[in-house]
C-alpha cells in the first residue's frame, strides 16, 4: 500500500501569513500549494473589470457569469512562485490591489460563489498531497484533512504587515485605512451565513505575532511530521 499523501488545511484571519506559511510548507514537504484566497480575489477582479460592483455592492449578475470565470495556477520558474491566471491572463499582481481587497469579502459572502469555488477546490485536492489556505478549508473544503492549522496574530501586527506589503507594491494607503479594511473583512468573514471563518475543534492554533517566518515554518513542519506518523501507523494497522 502506497503511503497516503497529507492534506493540510490552513485557515485564519486576513494578514496572518496563511499564504506564506502554506507556500513554505508545500515546498518543504513536497506538496502542491493551492491559494483559495486568490480564487476569490480573481472572481472579485472579474466583477470589478466587468462593471459588476456598484457602490461596494456586488451585482446579482455575477452569479450568472461564474461559468465564464476560469481560474488556474501556474508555476513561474523565474520567481519560483505559483501565480494566478484568470481566463488565461496572469493577474497575480492585480488581485492583490486595494480595490480587490475592498470587495473580496463581499464576493466571498455570496453563497453561489462559495459553492462554485468550493467545488473546484475539492476537485483540486481530491487525491491529497496538497496544502490549501483560506477561510473555510478545514471546516468545509477538507473537513477530513490530516492536519488543520488556524492562524492568528495581534491586530496591530496584522495591520502593519498588510500596510508594509501594500507600500512595497506601490499602493498609497494609511495605517488606519488598512485597519478599517481588515476589521471590515474580519466581520464579514466571521458573520456570513455560508461557511463563516471558524476554528474547528481539531485545528491547532498558530499565533505568529512574535514568530519569524522560519520559526512558524519549523513549528508547522513538526506538526506535519506528527500527522504523517499517525497516518502511517493507521495504514500499518489496516494492512
Amino acid at each position: 500500500m502506497n503511503p497516503k499523501q497529507l492534506t493540510i488545511a490552513i485557515d485564519g484571519f486576513s494578514s496572518t501569513g496563511k499564504s506564506t506559511l502554506a507556500k513554505d510548507l508545500a515546498v518543504a514537504l513536497g506538496l502542491n500549494y493551492i491559494d483559495s484566497g486568490a480564487m476569490y480575489r480573481a472572481v472579485a477582479l472579474y466583477a470589478l473589470e466587468n462593471n459588476l460592483v456598484h457602490d461596494g455592492q456586488i451585482s446579482p449578475e455575477l452569479v450568472k457569469k461564474l461559468d465564464d470565470i476560469h481560474i488556474a495556477f501556474q508555476f513561474n520558474p523565474t520567481n519560483k512562485k505559483s501565480e494566478t491566471f484568470l481566463n488565461g491572463r496572469n493577474v497575480e499582481d492585480k488581485i492583490r490591489s486595494t480595490a480587490v481587497s475592498a470587495v473580496v469579502s463581499e464576493v466571498a459572502a455570496i453563497p453561489e460563489v462559495r459553492r462554485h469555488l468550493v467545488y473546484l477546490q475539492k476537485n483540486m485536492g481530491k487525491t491529497g498531497g496538497v496544502v490549501m489556505d483560506g477561510r473555510d478549508i478545514g471546516s468545509v473544503v477538507f473537513p477530513d484533512a490530516e492536519l488543520k492549522i488556524f492562524m492568528t496574530a495581534d491586530e496591530d501586527v496584522r495591520v502593519l504587515r498588510r500596510w508594509k506589503e501594500l507600500k512595497d507594491k506601490g499602493y498609497n494607503t494609511t495605517i488606519e485605512e488598512v485597519r478599517e479594511n481588515l476589521n471590515h473583512r474580519d466581520h464579514l468573514d466571521t458573520t456570513r451565513a455560508d461557511s463563516p471563518l471558524i476554528k474547528t475543534e481539531d485545528a491547532i492554533v498558530l499565533d505568529n505575532s512574535n514568530l519569524s517566518q522560519q520559526e512558524q515554518l519549523e513549528l508547522a513542519i513538526s506538526w506535519a511530521n506528527k500527522a504523517k506518523a499517525i497516518v502511517e501507523e493507521s495504514q500499518k494497522v489496516q494492512c
